[in-house]
């Protein structure tokens, strides 16, 4: 049949290209060409006919295997596709099976690690909270033993200032009776010698007015004998 067609697209080709008749749809074609394909075609119909004839004859019988062949593969193929998915649906259930069985035992491990983690953790914390009280006793004690400390320390710190007060009362008491005391002795001595000095100086007043007099006596006498003319007899002037 391929040669059958091989010279019919010969020939479409050379009436294609054909020289044209003028004012005519008519074409001038090399007649031996065409005559030559023309056999072609005659010698290879008979053969490629009876080939195509032959498959007309078998056209029910080959029809018919390929249904069948097409039953068999389609029903091979259905076997195949529910094994194929029994298969895959057994898998899955074993996959999903297994991942269950991994999912428990892993929550199981999990919760089994919260609860050691759980329980170290409330021993822990027991611990330190035990721990922890103890120092904040510890630290209490210790705080209330400096409070007090610190409250009799400021207690007789109180009572040394309060006593330094009082010294320094006493003190200023005694400075004070000290200055009046030497105030008043002073005063006394002023007046001692105030006494003193005024008895001395009457008793130079009176020493000088006795001076004075004999003087005045002395001066008396002379100027009485200067007036006589006698000569003055010696002046006692301790008289």
């Amino acid at each position: 049949m391929y040669k059958v067609f091989e010279a019919l697209d010969e020939l479409v080709t050379i009436v294609e290209e054909a020289r044209g008749v003028p004012m005519t749809s008519s074409c001038v074609v090399p007649r031996g060409d065409v005559l030559e394909l023309l056999d072609e075609v005659r010698d290879a119909l008979p053969a490629e006919v009876d080939d195509a004839q032959d498959v007309l004859d078998r056209k029910d019988e080959i029809i018919g295997n390929a249904e069948h062949q097409a039953e068999q593969t389609v029903s091979k193929a259905a076997m195949e596709a529910d094994k194929a998915i029994e298969d895959a649906r057994a898998r899955a259930e074993r996959m999903i099976a297994e991942a269950q069985a991994r999912a428990d035992r892993l929550v199981a491990e999990a919760q089994d690690q919260a609860a050691r983690t759980v329980a170290a953790g409330q021993a822990k914390y027991d611990e330190l909270v035990g721990r922890s009280q103890v120092d904040a006793d510890r630290m209490i004690q210790a705080g209330r033993e400096s409070f007090e400390r610190s409250v009799e320390e400021g207690r007789i710190e109180q009572e040394r200032l309060v006593s330094q007060t009082e010294v320094v009362q006493a003190a200023h008491a005694e400075s004070a009776r000290i200055l009046d005391a030497t105030a008043d002795e002073a005063a006394r001595q002023r007046a001692e010698c105030d006494e003193y000095v005024d008895s001395k100086l009457a008793e130079f007043s009176d020493l000088l007015s006795h001076t004075l007099r004999t003087v005045g006596k002395g001066r008396a006498h002379l100027r009485g004998a200067a007036v006589t003319g006698v000569s003055a007899a010696p002046f006692d002037y301790t008289a």
